[in-house]
């Protein structure tokens, strides 16, 4: 039987790729492969800006209230499209489906935070800064606008680009991940379906050929990117030596700090969603449990026994809480970490590799991984493993706690979970992070909000989606007027004006 391929999408249509290289696409539950893509190349991206370019001339000048409009019906569409996009996401990446329907619904949140933007998109007037002289600003529209997505969230990240580049008056040029395409593919034809004048979205696929492309092209006024931090670093380089503008998201080490006083049960049951929701692949996974030394082997007990108890398998089956991982070479990186933890003297409590679906299965699958007496100096706690691996750190006391996770290079996210308002402000206020959890173990800002971390999680200067999102995708003009009476003198002055 002959295997589909993917195609690109370019100026409204489905586009084949000039490149002779190709992708496999795999299922990840049963390790087979289920369609091929090309691995575009330049050419491919040039047709792709070409189309973007033409249609930025009429879409930027098209009323605001008509951009919005496009958003209002895309929005109905992806809510009638919920549990087809919702499978997509599952048949490629692995998730269950309740977790794929979840994040999908934080996508379809950030199209609804999109089509409130002409509100965003006022500027400010001052009437009569000088004698006859107004001054106002406005919003501008940037021009060919560019994302590249990862393969974790397939549908919610680029969701986080695309809606407020396009109604801010852009064009868009996606890449998503090669590894699940079929979605992204899915929401560009939504999009079309709703309005969308052709080649105001594109989807090119492709691997780090495409994405080079995308860095050296000229035409490409932004880049937006979310994945690991040495290639958020290395894109961010390229892209602003090449004159764009760039938001860079990279890696992330999420720590849940978990004080005496905390409520132990409620902890468990966030962090073991947090751990191993999505199989760990998450840059918002609890990745470190930090707990004061005397709850320690209580919350040790409560993690590993509702830990064994997860049921693991397709994600297509509803009974099922935690899906495979999204290739057998990222399973091999897993558990190659693991190995590291046992040979560098961590404490294993479950061991992934040991359960019957890592061993008796097809599919990419991982059992979930506990490890305890965990060191900062190990490679389990330093890096970012993006699998089901949860390792816990002791500290004596709550200031130890907050000095661990100011110390690790990540500042992506961070959890306290405790029962003391002054300890949470104090917890607020001291640590060096992005993004705080109180008794919350995923702290993902809503959409009118925004995403990013500190330090070595982010790249550039602005945060993604919210009104972070808004200031990326224009750029502020500042117009002065003053209208002189026609029979009205006035003398040559070669000086800096000033107002009177």
């Amino acid at each position: 039987m002959e295997q589909k391929v993917i195609e690109h999408w370019i100026n409204g249509t489905h586009q084949p790729s000039s490149s002779n290289r190709c992708g496999d696409i795999y299922n990840p539950a049963t390790g087979e492969v289920i369609a091929k893509l090309p691995m575009g190349n330049s050419d491919d991206l040039d047709k792709a800006v070409k189309a973007a370019e033409l249609a930025f001339k009429s879409w930027s000048k098209t009323s605001i209230t008509r951009r919005s409009q496009v958003l209002f019906k895309y929005k109905e569409l992806l809510e009638s499209n919920r549990e087809e996009l919702t499978r997509l996401i599952t048949l490629e990446h692995g998730k269950v489906l309740s977790d794929a329907a979840g994040s999908l619904q934080r996508g379809i949140e950030v199209v609804d935070f999109a089509c409130g933007i002409p509100h965003l998109l006022k500027g400010e007037f001052s009437e009569q800064v000088g004698t006859g002289i107004d001054c106002y600003s406005t919003r501008q529209p940037i021009g060919v606008c560019s994302g590249v997505t990862p393969f974790n969230f397939p549908a919610m990240v680029p969701m986080w680009m695309f809606p407020i580049a396009i109604v801010c008056g852009n064009t868009f040029i996606l890449k998503p991940s090669e590894k699940d395409p079929s979605c992204a593919m899915k929401l560009a034809e939504l999009m079309h379906e709703a309005g969308l004048p052709e080649g105001v979205m594109n989807v090119v696929h492709g691997d780090k050929e495409m994405v080079d492309a995308i860095l050296d092209h000229p035409t490409i006024k932004t880049f937006s990117f979310v994945g690991s931090t040495p290639v958020a670093q290395a894109v961010h380089s390229k892209a602003s030596a090449n004159g764009k503008r760039v938001q860079a998201l990279g890696g992330a080490k999420n720590h849940a700090i978990i004080l005496a006083d905390a409520d132990i049960e409620q902890a468990a049951n966030a962090i073991i969603g947090a751990a191993y929701g999505s199989a760990g692949e998450r840059c918002m996974a609890i990745s470190v449990v930090v707990a004061v030394d005397s709850i320690a082997d209580e919350m040790n007990k409560h993690l590993l026994e509702k830990a064994s108890q997860l049921q693991i398998g397709p994600g297509d089956d509803p009974h099922n809480e935690m899906g495979p991982l999204i290739t057998a070479e990222h399973k091999s990186k897993v558990i190659d970490y693991i190995d590291q933890g046992v040979q560098s003297g961590a404490t294993l409590l479950l061991d992934g590799r040991q359960h019957p679906m890592t061993t008796n299965s097809e599919g990419f699958f991982l059992g979930p991984t506990l490890f305890d007496h965990v060191q900062k100096n190990m490679s389990i706690y330093l890096d970012e493993i993006f699998g089901p691996v949860l390792v816990m750190l002791r500290v004596q006391n709550f200031s130890e706690a907050i000095e661990l996770a100011n110390q690790h290079q990540f500042g992506n996210g961070v959890a306290l979970f405790t029962t003391k308002g002054s300890a949470a402000r104090e917890f607020v206020n001291s640590v060096q992070v992005g993004m705080v959890g109180i008794n919350v173990a995923i702290p993902v800002p809503l959409s009118f909000y925004t995403f990013g971390g500190w330090k070595d999680s982010i790249y550039g200067s602005s945060n993604i989606y919210g009104m972070d999102g808004v200031r990326f995708y224009t750029r502020t003009k500042t117009v002065t007027t003053r209208w002189p009476e026609i029979d009205e003198d006035e003398d040559l002055n070669l000086s800096m004006p000033t107002v009177k």
